[in-house]
């Protein structure tokens, strides 16, 4: 994977943390900066009055963010090492410019957040943590910055770092690295700063180097989105091209196409320059090949008989309101952009309104404005073929667009089909959480097999017992006895194997009960379902690798 895999990144962080600094740092010292381009920053920075070359000048290209000082668009900026290619995504950090960032890291792997060590740990920070998490990006560095002002501390550092991981805690962040540095010196950016002997960690450049991103990708649920129809007369040629939102195609495949249900085969794969290929991944535009002719259009989508997308009308979500003039109301109708088809649709409720900082839910509020952040149910006029947001970013993505002026007004996050059937309604007990004598949550253990997740389940277990707090301990092979016995060990299997138990363990943790799973749970994707089960029903969930 070395020198070709490509690496997409977003900064962000409060006001003046050094997002455009440490960036500029970054190519500064990885040498790719032109020479023009340093000149440039070198006479500004001269006009100014300034010391040293301002290297945020690199990526603040608007007028008006080098006149105020600010970053108000996304900037992004390539470069390069002999291992990586990194493409950044400067994003702002004011709460004014929330939607600006939400489109900017909207397709980052990594999210560099910057904290001032003067400062710690900012509403604007957690702001900033929070929308990482809520757009799924599955690895999270936290970059004290200008520790050269504050005497290169370790204590500071630590304090900084405990403090954000108490609020992490909250969130879905499944990978979280702390790097003290000063972007403005170079201090563990690209090179390991002498200032800081009490730091054993890597750069931050060793770090981005080093991460495995590649087992972020779906590879199990095969989803093509058609995008375009090719024919070629000549020498009656149809081909379907579009870009591969999760999976792996292959010619011979077995493929179903939705919404009509029809069943073929790949014929073929096209790659650019109309070359075959053996294999298409996820991110990929290709052209795919059936073996029979279908009535295919764009819109429509190609996935595998035994793993299809949900196919619904009614679906709950997260959304970020853009639009400054208006605001989101339930009984507004717009249209819906998913994967590639465009469909109206109609706000049937608004849960609540999300506080990013505090992560209260006002379930008394009425509206979204502008940068707001909430649940909605969305009823579209067709059905849609989506996954949740956080098993499948682009199936489980979409924007609302204004139906009269053509403006995007909201990014939204699928996180599952609306329970809408009159005949299936969800009975509430007639005991509260609250009146219950404890609260519980679900301890979930991972790793591989003979890691030690039973010893560490079994002892957990008893200890909690043996404390006076109801557990119970769910064995993956246990339940295989009985619950899941017609279970294989397929990727479709093994999904729906961590589904079952996620939903057992919601129901233990909603009576009081720790639920303590053990379980062989490989797919990062099929673990955040079980994630997005517990916190849609406002429990607990501590996922820990054995």
């Amino acid at each position: 994977m070395g020198a070709s895999q490509l690496v997409r990144l977003a900064t962000a962080g409060s006001v003046d943390d050094g997002k455009s600094t440490l960036i500029g740092r970054l190519l500064f010292d990885s040498k790719t900066v032109f020479t023009d381009q340093l000149e440039a920053i070198e006479r500004t920075s001269r006009d100014r009055g300034e010391a040293y070359p301002n290297l945020a000048l690199l990526t603040d290209g608007l007028r008006a963010e080098r006149e105020q000082g600010i970053t108000i668009d996304v900037a992004h900026r390539y470069f390069a090492t002999p291992r990586r290619k990194f493409i950044i995504a400067d994003t702002p950090g004011h709460v004014q410019y929330t939607r600006n960032m939400v489109t900017g890291a909207s397709t980052a792997d990594l999210a560099l957040i910057l904290i001032d060590a003067r400062k710690g740990v900012l509403e604007q920070s957690r702001r900033h943590a929070f929308l990482a998490s809520l757009l799924g990006i599955p690895h999270l560095v936290l970059c004290v910055n200008k520790m050269d002002l504050v005497g290169w501390s370790q204590e500071r550092f630590e304090e900084i770092r405990e403090d954000f991981r108490r609020f992490a805690m909250k969130l879905q962040v499944h990978d979280l690295t702390f790097i003290p540095m000063s972007a403005l010196h170079g201090d563990n950016v690209v090179h390991r700063g002498a200032d800081m002997p009490w730091y054993e960690g890597t750069s931050l450049l060793h770090h981005l180097e080093q991460v495995h991103v590649a087992s972020d990708r779906n590879l199990i649920d095969a989803r093509f989105p058609v995008q375009y129809v090719i024919r070629e007369h000549s020498r009656d040629f149809r081909g379907y091209a579009g870009t591969v939102a999760g999976g792996v195609f292959k010619p011979g495949d077995e493929v179903t196409v939705l919404p009509s249900g029809f069943t073929t085969t790949v014929r073929a794969i096209w790659g650019p320059g109309g070359t075959t290929i053996t294999e298409a991944f996820a991110s990929q535009a290709v052209t795919i090949e059936l073996a029979d002719e279908l009535d295919l259009g764009r819109g429509d989508l190609i996935c595998r008989p035994g793993n299809r997308p949900h196919t619904s009308g009614d679906v709950d979500a997260m959304v970020c309101w853009f639009a400054e003039q208006d605001s989101l109301k339930p009984g507004a109708n717009y249209l819906v952009r998913h994967t590639t088809r465009e469909i109206k649709a109609e706000i049937r409720d608004l849960d609540y309104r999300l506080d990013v900082t505090t992560l209260h839910r006002d379930e008394t509020a009425k509206s979204l404005s502008l940068n707001e952040i909430g649940r909605i149910r969305l009823r579209a006029r067709q059905p849609l073929l989506f996954d949740p947001y956080r098993r499948n970013r682009s199936t489980g993505g979409f924007l609302l667009v204004d139906e009269h002026s053509g403006a995007t007004v909201a990014a939204g996050m699928i996180t599952g089909p609306s329970v809408t059937a009159s005949n299936v309604v969800w009975h509430t007990a007639a005991v509260t959480r609250t009146e219950r004598p404890t609260r519980g949550l679900t301890v979930w253990l991972t790793g591989l097999s003979a890691s030690g997740k039973s010893s560490v389940a079994v002892e957990l277990e008893r200890r909690l017992v043996a404390s006076g707090r109801p557990a119970y301990l769910l064995d993956g092979d246990n339940l295989r006895h009985g619950l899941n016995g017609n279970l294989g060990f397929s990727p479709v299997d093994r999904a729906e194997n961590v589904r079952r138990v996620a939903e057992v363990a919601k129901l233990f943790a909603d009576a009081g009960v720790v639920s303590v799973v053990s379980l062989i749970s490989p797919y990062q994707a099929d673990r955040e379902l079980a994630r997005a089960a517990h916190e849609a029903a406002g429990l607990p969930f501590l996922e820990v690798f054995v």
